[in-house]
């Protein structure tokens, strides 16, 4: 019986070659992009600025800064919130711009890399 399909010797021509080269580069690509974004940061403020956080690619809390009148005693837990919804918003910006990047890199393709 004749095999159907597939290619003699089993190896695609020419264009598994610039396949691989295609996914190479956009490997190297990736790379790049990924390190650029480890480099970079993002700030977000919370309460009308009383709150500011920044962030870096690494995901990692670099800094949080209060302004006076938000450090009240008696109500550490709206503090506690702004801390929190100023962190979630840096990191927010931080994962909408990489994933942009990552779908400009991959014309869409994100899900398969």
């Amino acid at each position: 019986m004749a095999k159907r399909g597939g290619f003699p010797g089993g190896a695609m021509p020419g264009n598994m070659n610039n396949l691989m080269k295609q996914a190479q580069r956009m490997q190297r690509q990736m790379e790049e992009k990924t390190k650029e974004m480890e480099e970079k940061e993002w700030e977000a403020t919370a309460g009308g600025g009383a709150v500011t956080v920044r962030v870096s690619g690494k995901k990692e809390v670099l800094s949080v800064k209060l302004s006076e009148e938000v450090v009240d005693p008696d109500d550490i837990e709206m503090l506690e919130d702004l801390i929190v919804a100023a962190t979630n918003e840096a990191l927010r910006k931080m994962e909408e711009e990489n994933a942009a990047m990552m779908n400009q890199l991959t014309g869409g393709l994100g899900g398969m890399f």
